[in-house]
């Protein structure tokens, strides 16, 4: 591996370390605890899945664009499965679990029909406190996954020019904007309604600017190496726009209506900040190394989908049991537990299908051909 290679890679991974311990203790406080165990952050934990989606439109539309840019061969088959064999036998492990106990401690109020939990459909019409509500995000990712290749490849066939591929990303972000807005003045949904907060068309633009990213990436190399350059600027701009946007979110600032609208893209935006920051081998995210960061960020998405489950099965027992939640000793226990719940998922399900992954679609780079079939230029004519 390229030495870069390694070094970006530790910055990218502290932030996802990051994000599923936001999630974790938001989740810990929703759950478990009832209280504000974790203070002002925990309040704000929903905003990992934020960050979560930022680093995925990042890498996503990296391993998108950049065979683009090169004008290599792209195989939009290989693509797919790669993915699927990503992001399938996790989930449906979970969603067994959850449809072979549908009255236990771990099932909510309500169910989606099994056929949109099938199908990644589920965050249409969800409503909060429903069964395995928070696969919402990985409905979204995988919608994503399928409305993202289909617009490189429209883009790339076409021959068009770069400059539209960034008007098509800027209206995709102004659309998610302007539903928010049309919910919030229609039907006075805030952010936090489960009919904005769950919604296809108000997500992608978490996802955006992650896109953002790779595109700068692959087809302005020389302005993505000179903001490299400023690791440690990018990652103080990141904190103080993270630091500030989650928090004017949660408490409707300046107003509920602002807030949803305009501020809420913040978010992502403060996200995207650090992602480039984790991209610079200057930045400090890539000279500090977190002892666990980089294992918690490769079990991520297991800990995601079992860490909440585990939650809630370890509740009523902890109550029967009079044991406080609130205690430190009982949080790290419960925390750990739904840590090793998803390596337990991670190590028996996620790793064998991952192997057969590489070996049955093993990313190859391939040479440029003469006269590419596909790809941007800045003119706007087919690349040649």
């Amino acid at each position: 591996m390229h030495p870069s290679s390694t070094v970006r890679l530790q910055g990218l991974d502290t932030l996802r370390a990051c994000a599923i311990v936001l999630v974790l203790m938001s989740h810990y406080m929703g759950f478990v605890s009832h209280a504000p165990t974790f203070g002002a952050l925990g309040e704000i934990g929903w905003a990992g899945v934020d960050l979560f989606f930022v680093l995925s439109g990042y890498l996503i539309g990296n391993q998108l664009l950049g065979p683009v840019a090169r004008g290599e061969a792209w195989s939009p088959t290989t693509f797919a499965m790669r993915r699927l064999l990503r992001t399938l036998p996790n989930y449906y492990v979970v969603l067994a679990v959850y449809l072979l106990m549908p009255h236990s401690v771990i099932a909510g109020k309500s169910a989606a029909p099994t056929w949109q939990m099938l199908t990644f459909t589920q965050n249409i019409g969800l409503a909060y406190g429903q069964t395995f509500s928070h696969s919402w995000s990985l409905c979204i990712e995988e919608q994503f996954y399928v409305v993202l290749p289909l617009a490189v490849l429209a883009l790339a066939r076409w021959g068009r020019s770069v400059h539209l591929a960034w008007c098509v990303l800027a209206g995709a972000i102004a659309l998610g904007v302007t539903v928010r807005a049309v919910a919030m003045l229609r039907d006075g949904h805030d952010a936090f309604a489960a009919e904005v907060y769950y919604a296809t068309l108000c997500r992608f633009g978490g996802l955006l600017p992650g896109v953002a990213i790779a595109m700068v990436k692959n087809f302005h190399p020389a302005a993505f190496a000179r903001l490299l350059r400023h690791g440690n600027a990018l990652f103080l701009a990141g904190l103080a726009v993270t630091a500030v946007a989650p928090w004017c979110v949660q408490n409707g600032l300046p107003n509920a209506f602002a807030a949803t609208t305009f501020v809420f893209p913040f978010v992502a935006i403060g996200f995207a900040l650090l992602t480039c920051a984790a991209l610079s081998p200057h930045c400090m995210l890539n000279r500090v190394r977190i002892p666990g960061a980089a294992s918690l960020a490769l079990w991520s998405y297991a800990v995601y989908l079992v860490h909440k489950p585990v939650f809630m099965a370890i509740r009523p027992q902890a109550e029967r049991l009079g044991i406080d939640t609130g205690a430190p000793l009982s949080v790290l226990a419960i925390m750990g537990l739904g840590v090793f719940g998803g390596w337990l998922l991670y190590r028996c399900v996620e790793t064998p299908f991952m192997r057969l992954r590489d070996r049955w679609y093993p990313v190859q780079r391939t040479q440029p051909e003469q006269r590419p079939p596909v790809g941007f230029t800045m003119a706007g004519n087919r690349t040649s």
